[in-house]
């Protein structure tokens, strides 16, 4: 490929002037949900329907400062949740935003990553294998450049591509056909490399033109949404009932209907839990959210229930284990070893051959950190001549393949029918491609070992010739002679040992997959902590079937001289054996493996856009220790959802059965929607904003995964939830009861009303933790928690001693102390409970 670019593509001066006239590189998409949207989404919910019912009939019936508070009521709610909504929403659009592809573009003279919607018109943009198209182009250079076109053309064998000798001057053309020099967005590069000049972005290009929607995270219906809108239309229907009973036994007994109706629906209200459905829709979106600014982007919302159960890692050593900052200290020529840092006193003819022919068989422009390395190395011992070969052209190239791990590269000398063949890859492959003898391998592979036990990376490199212009269909058809080895250096990244022990202790094993060398893979293994006593090759695996596979993955931590279709197969074998599997990928090849894991996670850095639009997460930092960040995230997101819903589940009771049981005891009625509506203004922030916002427990990663079938409201925290609503509620009605002998209605309600909302706030300190205690609990901070707690407790004395307020109401002022008796009232129906958690803590 032509490496001579730096002259061409734009400023970023000129770049930012282009992407203002022309707008963002984007296609037709759905348009994010407007406030306006929300806002009409939100009218058609039962619950507003109900208190715009309610409200109504107040108006109707002459109590005007009743409807119209209900009314004011109504208002805040929708305020509330405009800021619900909004917030998952804008937590949604920068998901998307990063989520965008990446192109790599010519800038200020230097090759720069950049969103893919700011690639603007005659930007310069490099081409790689397993890359999308940012935008449509015509090819300045190119090597071995294959393209699928079949998202525009329905043709699905990839097209040859070749490139144009006047790009600026040459116009753009339907896509189909071969060797042409036209490429198009969001077609994918599968084979080769490229540089290309942008002609058209946007809407402009021909993908653009077609107008096909390429939204990347949509809103589609989780299991958990499903079972959680299933048990909410039963609670519903279970409501409904009681209150078309309850309208007629009240409207029977007492004759007045408009009143009965007005109870019933505050019975209704009282029974819906209209909040697990905005749980299960904020908690996972803004989960995502801080998830990316932990290096991990979700591309699709319900992995994050699936992340808190997975239970088998498999995960790429190169760039996720180790730092893909690859520098190479040994080389082996002429049946002599040498340390690279040592080379300027020992540097000899062999060495000097055997790194320029590494570098002969690698990409004048390279994208792999080995060909960069062997290329550095290049520049510091070898000649401009012998590193550059300015007057060599590269004719053909030979490709690695997953039967043959070996790439070659022919090289042309001036104008004569004579080629130099740099080939390297795998010692194995380099030494089938040799023909050597079985004593002269036996001799490599000692060396092989010696250098692999140092945890180095090995690649072979091999020199030919050939003579003529017609070249063999395969490179096996070569004559090559063995040059030497290269081992290469990877450290770990820092902090991988404690992130693979985190996961031990969490029960998820780490299973690590490398192409590499078993005795390299073994020394990185024992590095990061993973037990080295088994490895599978994929030689080995080659001959293992499906059932024995199973077996042997059990015991396996370590799988090495893996191609990218055997991990398809080693995560079918996992899943097989009831794992939950993650999977880690960044090549085309690895596509299948990552569809078939149940969490998929593509590198952002180094993985191709394939490996991306096949996964669930992305690695923006390519990091291991993100992947267990982004577990335990995981786990943090679902355990909050858990305690939100239980104390969803936990808070309804009472508030249900106060609605009810004064009238079935022949009492005043504590509720009236107006109560009901108040009410449900301190729920829904506390069990989304919350509860959302609650710190991870320490012992969180040290239980074992959940199991992925579990529903969230399993039934021991029915249990807890159903235990803690009762008692409320048998202790706030024998409050009321009790209170309704030595006071006025008004006064009993009143009073009974506070002691029901402070319980109501102890629930949510009590399910911040299943075991620890709420004295505990009250040290752990948790700044939105305390400001919805300061602020219930301001409403609610501004209702209790604001006349206009309490006569809405039908409240009457209390004493300070009744009110410390009403508050008291309140924190026994919790504390009970409190004594419960110790008791059972201890069994």
């Amino acid at each position: 490929m032509n490496n001579s670019f730096s002259h061409l593509g734009l400023s970023t001066v000129e770049a930012i002037k282009r992407l203002k006239k022309d707008g963002p590189n984007i296609l037709p998409s759905k348009k994010r949900r407007t406030l306006f949207a929300i806002g009409l989404e939100t009218l058609r919910e039962p619950m507003f329907l109900l208190l715009l019912v309610a409200g109504l009939i107040y108006l109707f019936i002459g109590e005007l400062r009743e409807g119209l508070s209900l009314f004011v009521f109504l208002n805040l709610i929708i305020v509330i949740k405009l800021y619900q909504e909004g917030k998952t929403e804008r937590a949604l659009e920068a998901l998307r935003d990063l989520a965008s592809p990446r192109a790599l573009v010519v800038r200020d003279g230097h090759l720069v990553h950049i969103s893919g919607t700011d690639v603007v018109r005659d930007d310069v943009v490099l081409l790689k294998e397993g890359d999308r198209v940012p935008a449509d182009g015509i090819l300045y250079s190119e090597t071995n450049l294959q393209v699928d076109e079949s998202l525009l053309t329905g043709e699905s064998v990839a097209v040859n591509k070749i490139a144009s000798t006047t790009p600026m001057t040459t116009p753009m053309s339907p896509p189909g056909g071969d060797n042409l020099p036209f490429v198009y967005s969001g077609t994918l590069a599968v084979a080769g490399q490229g540089i290309f000049l942008v002609k058209a972005t946007g809407i402009n290009t021909e993908m653009g033109r077609i107008g096909i929607d390429l939204e990347s995270i949509g809103t589609e219906t989780s299991p958990l949404q499903k079972q959680t809108t299933y048990l909410v239309k039963i609670l519903a229907a279970i409501g409904l009932l009681f209150c078309i009973l309850l309208i007629l036994i009240d409207g029977m007994m007492h004759g007045n209907w408009m009143k009965s109706t007005l109870l019933g629906i505050a019975l209704l209200m009282s029974m819906i839990p209209e909040e697990f459905p905005v749980v299960l829709t904020i908690f996972p979106a803004l989960g995502a959210w801080r998830l990316s600014s932990k290096q991990v982007l979700t591309r699709r919302i319900s992995a994050i229930e699936t992340l808190g159960s997975t239970s088998a890692l498999c995960v790429d050593k190169t760039g996720t284990i180790t730092q893909n900052s690859m520098v190479v200290s040994e080389l082996w020529a002429n049946n002599s070893l040498y340390n690279v840092n040592a080379l300027d006193k020992e540097f000899t003819e062999s060495c000097r051959l055997l790194i320029e022919y590494a570098i002969l068989a690698s990409q004048a422009q390279p994208f792999d950190p080995m060909e960069k390395a062997f290329h550095q190395l290049g520049k510091q011992h070898l000649s401009e001549n012998e590193y550059l070969h300015s007057n060599w052209k590269l004719v053909h190239e030979y490709a690695l393949t997953p039967e043959l791990p070996a790439m070659s590269h022919i090289w042309k000398i001036d104008n004569e029918d004579h080629h130099i063949i740099a080939a390297k890859g795998s010692p194995e492959a380099i030494m089938d491609l040799c023909h050597m003898n079985t004593e002269a391998k036996q001799q490599i592979l000692l060396v092989l070992k010696n250098m692999a036990e140092h945890g180095l990376r090995i690649l072979a490199v091999a020199k030919g010739t050939y003579s003529g212009n017609i070249l063999p269909k395969n490179q096996n058809d070569l004559a090559f002679t063995f040059i030497g080895l290269l081992g290469l250096s990877d450290p770990l990244r820092e902090g991988i040992p404690q992130a693979v022990q985190e996961c031990h202790e969490a029960g998820i094993r780490v299973i690590m997959i490398t192409g590499d060398y078993p005795l390299t893979a073994k020394a990185i293994g024992a590095q990061a902590g993973l037990s080295s006593n088994e490895i599978l090759t994929g030689d080995e695996l080659k001959h293992l079937r499906d059932e024995e596979l199973q077996n042997r993955i059990q015991s396996t931590n370590i799988c090495a001289r893996i191609t990218p279709n055997q991990k398809f197969r080693i995560v079918k074998a996992l899943k097989a054996n009831n794992h939950i599997v993650a999977m880690t990928g960044d090549g085309v090849n690895d596509a299948p493996a990552l569809k078939s894991a149940h969490v998929s996670i593509a590198m952002g850095n180094r993985g191709s856009d394939v490996a991306r639009e096949a996964s669930t997460l992305v690695l923006l930092d390519d990091n291991f220790a993100s992947i267990v960040n982004a577990m335990r995230s995981g786990r943090r997101i679902f355990d909050n959802m858990q305690k939100s819903m239980a104390f969803i589940l936990a808070v309804h009771v009472p508030i249900a059965g106060i609605a009810l049981f004064p009238i079935l005891f022949s009492l005043p009625p504590v509720f009236y929607p107006l109560h009901i509506a108040l009410i449900e203004l301190i729920i829904d922030p506390t069990c989304s904003i919350a509860f959302e916002n609650e710190p991870a427990e320490k012992d969180l990663m040290k239980r074992p995964p959940r199991k992925i079938n579990d529903p969230i409201l399993n039934k021991k925290t029915i249990f807890s939830a159903l235990l803690q609503g009762l008692g409320v509620l048998i202790i706030t009605f024998l409050i009321y009861v009790l209170s309704l002998k030595v006071m006025p209605e008004t006064e009993a309600r009143t009073f009974t009303f506070s002691s029901l909302v402070i319980s109501n706030l102890i629930l949510i300190y009590s399910n911040r933790s299943r075991t620890k205690s709420i004295f505990r609990l009250l040290t752990i901070p948790n700044k939105i928690l305390i400001l919805i707690a300061l602020t219930t407790i301001m409403i609610l004395l501004s209702t209790i001693y604001l006349p206009f307020f309490a006569d809405i109401l039908h409240f009457s002022p209390l004493t300070i102390n009744q009110l410390l008796l009403s508050f008291g009232g309140g924190i026994t129906c919790v504390l009970w409970f409190e004594v419960l958690k110790i008791i059972l803590r201890r069994i």
